[in-house]
């Protein structure tokens, strides 16, 4: 749904109730249906969307929030500008599992938007940590893990940064050093 729709809505009620306190006297429904115009003013800032595909993430079903995620169609008309990172982030995170090699344009995105919590931008930051060392950057992976570390304020994310540091220690194997069988394929 159009995110202006939402505070037509909100305006529809809030005339409504006005005119129950009003002109018909009945004081009490005018309040009650004054009151609710804050759900669609809520709704503006906060897209349903957005916050069912976190309650889904937390429950840690994947497809559901996948769904719900997909129920927004052109997320500049449907959100509000402060949600577009956390649109992106959602989106990393649920590809996170299956497509990891798309994750890494939605965490850049999700920063580049900006994220509100310092936990969600230490998530993004060790996501891009992830797919820099994956992707043998080992300089940027050390900078975005120090970042993430830095980010990580409540140490929610200490395991994960400790055992990506330590993914770092470990020495990259070359193709022709891994087997030493292949070397002397011809010798035997």
């Amino acid at each position: 749904m159009n995110k202006y729709i939402k505070i037509a809505a909100a305006a529809l009620l809030i005339l409504g109730g006005l005119y129950m306190m009003i002109f018909t006297r009945n004081l009490g429904w005018g309040i009650v249906v004054f009151l609710l115009s804050a759900l669609p003013i809520f709704l503006f800032f906060k897209n349903e969307n957005i916050l069912l595909a976190f309650w889904q993430l937390r429950k840690q079903n994947m497809v559901k929030a996948s769904k719900f995620l997909n129920n927004i169609k052109d997320y500049k008309t449907e959100l509000h500008k402060t949600q577009y990172g956390y649109y992106h982030y959602l989106q990393g995170l649920v590809l996170a599992q299956d497509h990891p090699t798309k994750v890494e344009p939605l965490m850049k995105k999700a920063l580049e938007y900006g994220l509100n919590m310092k936990h969600d931008r230490a998530m993004a930051t060790l996501n891009l940590a992830a797919g820099a060392i994956s992707k043998g950057r080992r300089q940027e992976g050390q900078r975005l893990l120090d970042e993430a570390k830095a980010l990580d304020t409540a140490g929610m994310m200490t395991d994960q940064i400790k055992m990506m540091k330590d993914q770092l220690k470990m020495p990259t194997m070359q193709k022709h050093i891994h087997n030493p069988h292949m070397r002397n394929r011809g010798k035997f």
